[in-house]
């Protein structure tokens, strides 16, 4: 068949349908990815327009920038959970190649400022203010979080549970099916805590909940006073590894996993070269029962030293810097401990909550002071103090929980909450002082984080966001105070506050997107009304408006 005098003609016809099929796509593309940004604007209106500036924005600020047509040319699926630095579309679109077996497609890769979305990322259809503390532990509006999916591959679990128009935690989980409460009691009970309360009686305070499902560890964990924030045995153990490097000196790992206690050969092979493991790196069994083994790290570098020499994993090179955690590859080395927590056989730490405002021993390293220490804590005791009666007027007890410090030094802003029924997640600049290490001396938790970039949260998950000084710091690197805006916004929930605290000219441009971004002015302050306060930095409160998207919906209780 293939001598016949009409194949010719085909291939011709074939050509002709496959070009017209090309421009169809592209015409669809184009179009409809122009439709798609303009049935935004059912839920907000775009900052700038083409790049332009948009609303009442200044193309000359010195915080804005000027953006071309094609920051706005693209669109994306499942918009509403947008989290741009762990973007799949974007990874796809910029064929990136990347090492799938060490799970490189699940790291950050950000979009340059051509390809960001210039647009607000609207709330899913139907979505409702989320359920008060504590109530919001255990059940969530399932409008907001529309996965139900995991209720059925989990259902053995007891994850997740879907009761009308909630989903419900149980307290469940792969290893803890009757509930978390037991399972937390059950390693206290191994680790012979008195009463079975993990916390011992304030010693252990944060907890580093690895493969954290849907957080039913950590949310029962909060009832003692605790905070929680894989293959172990690939790349030279590389992930234990780093579980070791931010593990205090006699810190547990509690490891739940068939591997502990099945027969099976492949169970077995992988605990006795786990074992190995955890042995080279000089941790101990402080527990095992049933599925579960606690190991606890050494409290000095005595056991590093009798290490025979060639021993794997090696001792990190003395020029290696632990702290340095942005945009630095992990290493398969073990971090020796300083000369100050070797002597003093572990942190010296003092007990929750006495480390919230006690002066800790790694002050010493930033040249601080416990008189210096203990001034920024009175200062942003005042502070808070003034941001809550500037508040007041439009919060009940319950209003606030999740809460996010942009810039926060020493903590002490969080301090400063510790009598409100809220937490903190503190975000340290990551070219400013190593102080994330003071966050977690105090008990607090946190993070570093370039503002420049999109930090890697869900949208929609804070309450509150304090902006102390975070436009003029980014000002200075030269990046844009407009995408700073659109990622508060899409960081922050529908009805959330932002309290910005910065210079008059920051404000000023912060005002002029107020309508575009559907802020509201709540209130402005000079800081010269706070008591012992003589700087000239202004106090501006805004609050986010409650899109309406096609389906109405009510407050939630």
């Amino acid at each position: 068949m293939r001598g016949r005098s009409d194949g010719a003609q085909k291939k011709r016809l074939l050509t002709s349908v496959c070009v017209v099929a090309v421009f169809l796509v592209f015409l669809y593309v184009y179009f409809g990815s122009r439709n798609a940004g303009e049935s935004a604007l059912e839920y907000g209106s775009r900052l700038r327009k083409l790049g332009s500036s948009y609303l009442g924005g200044d193309e000359d600020s010195d915080l804005g920038h000027k953006q071309d047509e094609s920051s706005v040319k693209f669109g994306l699926d499942d918009e509403d959970e947008l989290i741009p630095c762990l973007d799949r579309n974007l990874i796809y679109q910029m064929r990136l190649k990347l090492d799938l077996s060490l799970m490189e497609h699940y790291e950050r890769h950000c979009p340059l400022p051509e390809r960001r979305f210039n647009c607000l990322i609207p709330p899913p259809p139907g979505y409702k203010i989320p359920v008060k503390w504590p109530k919001s532990r255990d059940e969530v509006w399932k409008a907001n979080i529309p996965h139900t999916h995991l209720a059925h591959e989990k259902s053995d679990q007891n994850w997740m549970v879907v009761k009308g128009d909630k989903i419900n935690f149980p307290g469940g989980g792969t290893h803890f099916h009757y509930g978390a409460d037991k399972y937390i009691a059950s390693i206290a009970n191994m680790l012979n805590f008195s009463n079975n309360v993990l916390n011992n009686e304030g010693r252990l305070r944060t907890v580093f909940d690895v493969g954290c499902g849907v957080a039913s560890f950590g949310g029962y964990l909060l009832s003692s006073n605790i905070i929680a924030i894989i293959d172990w045995l690939q790349r030279d153990g590389i992930l234990l590894l780093e579980l070791d490097r931010v593990l205090r000196p006699g810190g547990y790992f509690a490891y739940s996993s068939p591997e502990a206690y099945a027969q099976d050969e492949e169970d077995l092979r992988i605990w006795k070269q786990m074992s190995a493991l955890v042995e080279r790196m000089c941790w101990r069994i402080a527990a095992k029962r049933n599925q579960t083994v606690i190991w606890q790290k050494p409290l000095t570098n005595d056991c590093y030293l009798e290490r025979e020499p060639g021993t794997q994993p090696p001792m990190c090179r003395s020029d290696d810097d632990p702290d340095a955690v942005w945009g630095v590859q992990m290493e398969a080395c073990i971090t020796a401990y300083s000369d100050h927590d070797h002597k003093t056989r572990g942190s010296g730490l003092a007990p929750w909550p006495e480390r919230l405002t006690a002066p800790p021993p790694r002050l010493a390293d930033f040249g601080y002071s416990s008189e210096v220490f203990e001034k920024d804590t009175e200062l942003w005791r005042q502070r808070v103090d003034h941001y809550w009666s500037l508040l007041s007027p439009k919060i009940k007890s319950d209003t606030l929980r999740n809460i996010m410090d942009m810039k926060a030094h020493l903590g002490s802003f969080a301090a400063a909450l510790k009598d409100k029924d809220v937490w903190v997640m503190n975000v340290v600049p990551e070219d400013g002082p190593k102080t994330l290490k003071i966050v977690y001396d105090r008990g607090l938790i946190g993070t570093v984080h370039n503002w420049c970039e999109s930090i890697s949260t869900y949208p929609r998950t804070y309450d509150l966001l304090h902006a102390w000084n975070v436009f003029s710091d980014i000002e200075k690197k030269g990046c844009s105070g407009e995408d700073l805006l659109l990622e508060m916004d899409r960081i922050i929930r529908p009805t959330g506050f932002i309290i910005i605290r910065d210079k008059q000219p920051v404000i000023d441009f912060v005002k002029k997107y107020l309508a575009a971004l559907h802020w509201e002015a709540v209130t402005t302050a000079d800081s010269s009304t706070e008591p012992g306060q003589d700087g000239d930095d202004v106090v501006f409160v805004v609050q986010k408006k409650l899109w309406l998207t096609s389906e109405s919906f009510r407050d939630a209780e």
